[in-house]
Formats: structure tokens, C-alpha cells, sequence
């Protein structure tokens, strides 16, 4: 299960930050199904692809300790899970996407379960400790 959970976890982390930055970097050109929005939408849109490749690199940091600390998997699952529950709310209130963003929002309500998964078992595997493991970095080193 560790390694599964590492594995998963970089690739969340470096697909998020590779996303980000081309939001950072593309603005509205990122974005699809969308003429010119302007550029409020320009300057959110760069800005959010800031933080979520801020979002990948804490993923990157979550897998490379060891073992890996099953409360950041928890909390960054959990903001993923947010996210997918935005796609829903803005469906509910503003109608069907680009078909694109109903691709991400399956992805964004399926794995989190997974990650919850992983994150026990590991957790498990290691000890009641690990889950808490991290905070401070002392525990993570002394291991």
C-alpha cells in the first residue's frame, strides 16, 4: 500500500503542478470551450494555476516522507474532493460544462476514495503514529 500511495501521490503532485503552470503561463488560451473571457477571468486563471501548482508541490513534499503522513494525504484529498464538489455546484447552478471539465470531475469525486483508502492502510501499516507523523518533521526524521 505504500508504494501504491507514493506512486499516486507524485503523480498528483507533478500532474498538478505541470497543470498549474500552464494555467500560469496559457491564461484563457488554458482554458477550453471558452472565446476571449476577458481579463478578469485572465487574471484568476493565471492566479489559481499559481496555487495549484503550489497545491503539487505539497503532494511532492507528502510522498517524499517517510512513511508518508496520512494526515497531509487526508487534508490535500480532502481539498481535491472540494474541488470536485465545486464542479457539481457550478453544474447546479450554471448548467453543463465543456466536456472536459466533466472528465475532471470524475476524477476529481473518484480518486479522493481511493487516497482515503491508501492513506489508512498506511497509516495501518505503520503505526497509529504515522498519521500524525510530519507536522514538525521530528518524528519523520527520527524514524
Amino acid at each position: 500500500m505504500a508504494k501504491a500511495l507514493r506512486v499516486l501521490g507524485w503523480t498528483m503532485g507533478v500532474a498538478c503542478v505541470a497543470i498549474g503552470l500552464f494555467h500560469l503561463l496559457g491564461g484563457n488560451a488554458a482554458l477550453p470551450g471558452t472565446a476571449d473571457p476577458g481579463p478578469t477571468v485572465d487574471s484568476f486563471g493565471r492566479f489559481m494555476g499559481a496555487i495549484f501548482a503550489g497545491y503539487g508541490a505539497a503532494w511532492i513534499w507528502a510522498v517524499r516522507q517517510r512513511p508518508v503522513p496520512a494526515w497531509a494525504v487526508r487534508w490535500l484529498t480532502a481539498v481535491f474532493l472540494l474541488g470536485g464538489l465545486g464542479r457539481v455546484l457550478a453544474i447546479a447552478v450554471g448548467g453543463r460544462p465543456h466536456w472536459f471539465q466533466l472528465v475532471l470531475m470524475g476524477i476529481e469525486l473518484g480518486l479522493p476514495p481511493v487516497y482515503f483508502r491508501l492513506a489508512a492502510a498506511d497509516q495501518r501499516a505503520h503505526g497509529s503514529s504515522a498519521g500524525r507523523a510530519g507536522r514538525t518533521g521530528e518524528r519523520a526524521a527520527r524514524a
